[in-house]
């Protein structure tokens, strides 16, 4: 039995990992690393987080994005200057090599319960026993689609996170169903690599400003900045994930359903903005297959219908945690997680009511804030799961393990 084992190698999984090793907790961490943003997320893309936002943590804070860039040769600020896709997606892979050297680029096809912890399976056949497991596998397992949508065949209806290449679509007509970044970012990108595309979006588009933008002292003090953008509540929700959780429930799912909602980076606005067409106040009603056509209907508040006719509808509505759709964990040890509209209810170390069963990133939105729904959240997350493993590692037993863990002397 080791004592840890990670799900998932994006920002939240690799952050953990790092400040685990530093503690010297043993562990073994699975997936393909920067998954979500290689390969689910369009090519050509911006993030909307400044340069000092956008890092993976280690403990010492000495691999940050800026170090990535200026060793690189790429152009970086903390504020002003976009990162691309490009650039953090290999900022995560050079975290990887550097501090979570063990990532181990394997499937975890099963989580079944055992005394004193899990046996976890892998598509190579090996069962791992550990005390606890980590849970950090990003967004993409909770894709959501509409009902009016979502039982069309994939050829014509597909979420966004499966259109990394934008170009595949060049010259079809497309449909895209939404009003936040992934809707806007293949909107733009779409558009020009030759898509003939249309957006539908249910409310007023909305962008980032600049964030170069020179700001009055005064301002700073109405509108502090923080890892989440200028404001008080961006503030509150970037630095204090740990008071979130004591808001009553209403509140907490309330913020998290609303603030930070839907909208462009400001890298993206030109793309939009004046170039795609764009239908404001509608949502999907309903859609059928006529031939190799989708024939889109749309409604708006007052009843108005209208008719869209595409070869493609690209459904950019976001993810919505579900619990049922990690199939890998064991049904049974779903059924004791105790949920609050669809997600965990976590402990203050991010720990869920099946003991030694922890959740990271999206999945922890509702217990810790609308942070967890950016990689700056990693930060906070990483410190206070490996904080709270390694007490538990010192009040246990000594673990024998039947395959070599990674410890804190690689």
């Amino acid at each position: 039995m080791i004592n840890t084992v990670i799900i998932g190698a994006g920002p939240y999984g690799l952050s953990v990992a790092a400040h685990l090793r530093s503690r010297g907790v043993s562990f073994r961490i699975f997936g393909r690393p920067m998954d979500s943003w290689t390969s689910h997320m369009p090519q050509g893309m911006m993030l909307k987080s400044d340069g000092f936002a956008s890092n993976i943590y280690d403990p010492n804070g000495d691999y940050t994005l800026g170090r990535f860039c200026a060793e690189s040769g790429i152009a970086y600020g903390d504020k002003g200057v976009v990162v691309s896709l490009k650039t953090f997606a290999a900022y995560g892979l050079a975290f990887r090599d550097r501090k979570v050297p063990g990532l181990e680029d394997k499937t975890v096809v099963s989580v079944e319960p055992e005394p004193h912890g899990f046996v976890v399976g892998l598509d190579s056949g090996e069962l791992i026993h550990t005390r606890r497991v980590i849970l950090a596998v990003g967004v993409t397992h909770f894709e959501y689609v509409p009902k009016a949508l979502s039982d069309l065949p994939s050829e014509f209806v597909s979420h966004s996170s499966h259109h990394s290449d934008v170009e595949r679509h060049r010259g079809r007509k497309v449909v895209i169903v939404g009003a936040g970044a992934s809707a806007l970012d293949l909107a733009g990108l779409m558009h020009e690599a030759g898509v003939d595309v249309q957006l539908i979006a249910r409310r007023p588009l909305k962008f980032h400003s600049k964030s170069d933008k020179v700001r009055p002292w005064w301002d700073h003090l109405r509108r502090p900045p923080s890892g989440l953008g200028p404001g008080w509540k961006s503030y509150f929700f970037a630095n204090f994930p740990n008071v979130f959780r004591y808001l009553p429930d209403s509140l907490r799912l309330l913020a998290v359903r609303r603030v930070l909602g839907p909208s462009g980076g400001a890298f993206i606005k030109d793309k939009v903005v004046g170039k795609v067409p764009t239908l404001v106040g509608f949502t999907p009603a309903g859609a059928t297959i006529q031939g190799d056509k989708v024939h889109l209907t749309v409604v708006n508040q007052n009843g108005e219908k209208r008719e869209l006719i595409a070869d493609h509808v690209v459904s950019a509505t976001g993810y919505r945690v579900n619990l049922e759709r990690l199939t890998f964990l064991n049904a049974e040890t779903r059924s004791k997680v105790k949920t609050v509209a669809g997600s965990p209810v976590l402990s203050s170390a991010f720990e869920s009511t099946v003991p030694g069963l922890y959740f990271a990133g999206l999945a922890a939105a509702n217990s810790f804030g609308p942070v967890m729904r950016f990689a700056f959240g990693a930060g906070f997350t990483a410190r206070t799961i490996a904080k709270a493993v390694a007490k538990s590692v010192a009040r246990e037993p000594v673990a024998f393990t039947s395959s070599e863990p990674i410890r804190a002397s690689e």
